[in-house]
């Protein structure tokens, strides 16, 4: 499903201007995070599950066994921007994508994720799923209309670069917190894509399974990462640059 948008150059000057603005006035500081990616095999899998969960508790999205779904749909140009700066390693890079948990319709987000020389964070905003409908299908008249700072963003994008609705990508996520140093730690499985189809909202749309049976292992802290998690974690490998999104691209 394409997206086809007809607006005047003076539009998009106007409209790019205008998210400018308030950019400027009304959006967050950044606060950057680091961020640690692993790609482990299923034992090491279990192992590790088992472990931490007797040391942190689980996120409050999970169910009675520690785990929820997690579904995203990432938007990209027509010459795959997004994709290319992560492939590349591009220092300094975006990608806008809008997510939920598990079949909750009723609480959607907006994210635009930002990585700066490895580290990472991100700017959210809540998008309803009439919204997410509208903008699936092209009518992105109401992300200029709200007074959103992301949603204005979107809309200038979209227009200047004809950012557009790309790729699915659902996974199962067991996460774990450990509040000082405000850490994170996330084991997402069964990486499956929508492959083209962008029907977000359907939940019995087909997924196909893209894991490789690889749990994927992502540690998030702030300034420090605290000796206990890392003691716990205790992977004696090195990192990986591992994209969910770059690996369901392959299946397009």
């Amino acid at each position: 499903m394409m997206m086809v948008i007809v607006i005047t150059t003076m539009e998009i000057v106007i409209t790019m201007m205008a998210a400018a603005t308030m950019m400027i006035k009304e959006k967050p500081s950044l606060k950057l995070r680091h961020e640690i990616k692993y790609t482990i095999d299923p034992l090491n899998d279990w192992i590790l599950s088992h472990r931490l969960r007797k040391l942190f508790k689980h996120d409050k999205n999970a169910d009675s066994h520690g785990n929820y779904r997690v579904s995203s749909l990432y938007f990209d140009t027509p010459n795959d921007s997004a994709l290319r700066q992560k492939i590349d390693g591009v220092d300094r890079r975006e990608k806008f994508r809008i997510r939920y948990y598990n079949s909750d319709l009723s609480f959607i987000r907006l994210e635009k994720k930002i990585k700066i020389k490895g580290l990472c964070s991100k700017y959210s905003a809540r998008i309803s799923a009439e919204q997410t409908e509208r903008l699936i299908k092209g009518d992105i008249r109401f992300l200029l209309e709200s007074d959103e700072p992301l949603f204005i963003e979107l809309y200038s994008k979209i227009q200047g670069r004809l950012l557009r609705p790309m790729t699915i990508v659902t996974y199962d996520r067991e996460a774990f917190l450990y509040e000082p140093g405000n850490v994170r730690i996330t084991i997402d499985r069964n990486l499956r894509t929508g492959m083209r189809s962008i029907d977000f909202l359907n939940h019995d749309l087909y997924h196909a399974d893209v894991s490789e049976q690889l749990p994927v292992l992502e540690i998030k802290y702030d300034e420090f990462l605290p000796e206990i998690v890392r003691m716990a974690v205790n992977i004696n490998q090195k990192a990986t640059a591992y994209s969910k999104y770059a690996v369901c691209r392959r299946y397009d």
